[in-house]
């Protein structure tokens, strides 16, 4: 029985696939590219390149949706069949009718959560960098300007009371993809005085973790306000974190894995820039939440395709789209309230996913009140 009601699922979860996949990569690549072939000198070799390494991400997005068309359809036709009500009959209870379904959806989650995590970040950023590579030259990619990277910590005040206050304020103002240029440190670290350092240039060693200042100035301030000493240097090492180097990076949240994601997360939560912070969270959350939404779906799917009536292929095709709607509504809705700190990110990250998966029990529990 189990072999049969997934056979069953598995031809429109294909469908669904390949039309959902489709869709998403027309809407959010295809007519971008077609504008870009216009507007710059870009080969259809490099358009095709782009759309074959976009097209994972897609993939991902459209398992939920199409895990949900599946389920539908799939038990919308043993439904108008009678085969539900043969099944019912001979005893066979709700709850083990819609377990295949259900263990399905489990399996795509995973095998989802994984290919989120190894494949598509990897895929979705290289997509971005070859466009940049066919508009930019490298230098230009490699660019940046105005890096600030204040550092931030919980201390005790004079006073006892413990508080964040900002330890060491990092700024450049240019990185040309090797060295930083014109910068300036600001070190409040030590109580007794401020060091500030300004270089013409600097560089990060990764042998020794210490980067490497060229042609400048150590100044030491007093309390009081009074320069203590001045040291001018051609080249000197400073141990400081590595993190201003790190926010430079081009990765979007969609093109970091769970531990790229962490390790930003921790860079972050050193600079205390709360609203980042508070984003990263979110999406973190959602990294689970999403490959999730494929178990939600399948238990939606699957009891609402359970009717007392026959029910026409159009129409299982309407609610799902009604159903997906809903849910990417609920997720821009949550990922606002998250954002503005009306909601904690997990809430924010789960809550489109909990609420589908609600949605699913509750009708189960509808159709058991038909018996």
């Amino acid at each position: 029985m189990d072999r049969y009601i997934v056979s069953e699922t598995i031809a429109p979860f294909l469908f669904g696939l390949g039309a959902f996949a489709s869709l998403g990569l027309a809407i959010g690549v295809l007519f971008e590219l077609v504008r870009e072939l216009s507007d710059n000198d870009i080969s259809w070799a490099i358009a095709l390149k782009v759309i074959g390494l976009q097209l994972p991400y897609y993939v991902s997005l459209a398992l939920p949706m199409a895990m949900l068309l599946g389920a539908l359809l799939g038990y919308s036709r043993l439904s108008s069949d009678n085969e539900i009500v043969a099944l019912r009959s001979c005893g066979v209870s709700l709850y083990r009718i819609v377990r295949p379904a259900v263990a399905l959806g489990l399996v795509i989650a995973g095998l989802n959560f994984a290919f989120d995590q190894t494949v598509v970040p990897e895929m979705r950023y290289e997509a971005k960098m070859t466009l940049l590579r066919a508009l930019k030259d490298e230098d230009t990619i490699q660019r940046d300007e105005n890096i600030i990277y204040p550092e931030i910590r919980d201390v005790e005040r004079e006073d006892g009371e413990k508080g964040r206050t900002l330890v060491r304020l990092f700024y450049a103002d240019t990185y040309d993809g090797q060295m930083m240029n014109e910068v300036t440190i600001l070190d409040r670290g030590d109580p007794d005085y401020t060091q500030l350092v300004q270089a013409e240039s600097a560089q990060w060693d990764a042998a020794t973790e210490t980067w490497n200042f060229l042609n400048g100035a150590i100044y030491i301030i007093s309390a009081d306000g009074s320069y203590r000493n001045v040291l001018q240097f051609e080249s000197h090492s400073l141990p400081l974190p590595r993190a201003p180097l790190d926010i430079t990076s081009r990765r979007d949240y969609a093109e970091m894995n769970l531990v790229q994601a962490f390790q930003q997360l921790a860079i972050l939560k050193t600079s205390g820039r709360e609203s980042k912070i508070r984003k990263l969270e979110i999406r973190i959350h959602q990294k689970f939440a999403l490959p999730m939404a494929c178990l939600a779906f399948a238990l939606f799917g699957a009891t609402l395709g359970i009717q007392s009536q026959r029910a026409s292929t159009s129409r299982g095709f309407g609610v799902c789209v009604l159903a997906i709607l809903g849910y990417y509504v609920l997720m821009s809705i949550a990922d606002a309230l998250g954002l503005s700190g009306a909601l904690p990110p997990w809430m924010a990250g789960w809550m489109p996913t909990v609420v589908m998966l609600v949605a699913g029990l509750a009708v189960m529990r509808t159709r058991l009140s038909w018996n």
